[in-house]
């Protein structure tokens, strides 16, 4: 009798994980509709049935598992493809660009995210007495690896939380703890010790986007900025661009282009009065880099979204 490669026993316990996992979220998430969002603290669950075009837009502190077909993220230069088993960790709010490159209604996308408690980490890092996986310097704010078992199982039993709503105040920060506590001494561990660590370089960038996100109209000072967060201009700079790819001025320019198309959307505002709305003062400079940002000049874009029901842009990243 031939002993069984546990190789290929843990293999199938995956595919059996994932499978599980998959007909879960498709039970939930109605197909090319707004992402579910139960009764469960920070859980989404997506399902789509097609591929989808480049959106630009807002990725929370989250982590996200793919358990069918297949995306693309591009955070500045950087591109982050994963599939199947995998996940992409965001430590921090990032403004990329995400489209999913595999979904068929046979065979959709099915996806599920769950949004990271930096106040948790922080508690799990002092607990715990826990030591990061690896000493690295400040890296992008985003990564892709490999789910295991105990992940699959921990994710699986959060949704299944959803058939006991009765449980879920008390199971449910209980199964997120533990989620996070996985994901921490992962290899992909280390995005997340860079805010959570007290006193970290990146958690006091973390600290300056959530101002950059509260006061995206006010005029922007970033000596003051860094100062604010207890750091140099100039290592606030090489930090800031290190884990979202971009400067701070970039990224203020970014919300408040995004703002400013939300009002001409939901708001019917006229360019100029989004612009200043936002805190522009050149409905000029506002009409160019508008059009650098989203391929075309205010009037055309808004026209062609309204064209388009269902693909309004939205700041939060989907899964």
């Amino acid at each position: 009798m031939h002993q069984a490669d546990p190789i290929a026993l843990e293999m199938a316990k995956l595919d059996a994980a994932r499978a599980a996992l998959a007909a879960s979220v498709a039970r939930w998430a109605a197909p090319d509709q707004e992402p579910f969002t139960g009764p469960v603290p920070g859980l989404k669950l997506y399902q789509r049935t097609a591929p989808s075009e480049p959106m630009s837009c807002m990725y929370d502190p989250s982590v996200t598992l793919i358990v069918h077909g297949r995306k693309r993220v591009l955070l500045g230069e950087d591109t982050f493809v994963y599939d199947a088993g995998e996940l992409l960790i965001t430590s921090v709010d990032l403004p990329a660009i995400g489209e999913i490159i595999e979904a068929a209604p046979e065979r959709p996308f099915l996806s599920l995210s769950m949004r990271l408690d930096q106040r948790v980490m922080t508690e799990l890092i002092v607990d715990g007495n826990l030591h990061p996986p690896r000493a690295e310097p400040t890296g992008r704010g985003m990564t892709v690896g490999q789910a295991s078992l105990p992940l699959f199982q921990a994710f699986q039993r959060l949704i299944d939380l959803l058939d006991t709503p009765q449980a879920i105040a008390v199971l449910s920060p209980l199964i997120q703890r533990e989620i996070l506590y996985r994901l921490m001494v992962s290899e992909q561990g280390t995005r997340l010790w860079q805010i959570a660590s007290l006193g970290s370089q990146g958690q006091r960038i973390a600290r300056a986007i959530q101002w950059l996100k509260e006061h995206a109209t006010e005029p922007l000072r970033v000596d003051e900025l860094a100062a604010s967060v207890q750091m140099s201009t100039s290592t606030f700079h090489h930090h800031f661009r290190a884990l979202t790819a971009m400067s701070p001025l970039q990224f203020q320019k970014w919300l408040r282009l995004h703002d400013a198309r939300r009002l001409m959307l939901t708001e019917h505002l006229d360019a100029a009065t989004a612009a200043f709305r936002v805190g522009y003062e050149s409905p000029s400079q506002f009409g160019r880099e508008y059009h650098r940002l989203f391929g075309a000049p205010p009037l055309r874009d808004i026209a062609s979204l309204r064209r388009a029901p269902g693909s309004a842009p939205a700041l939060q990243g989907e899964a």
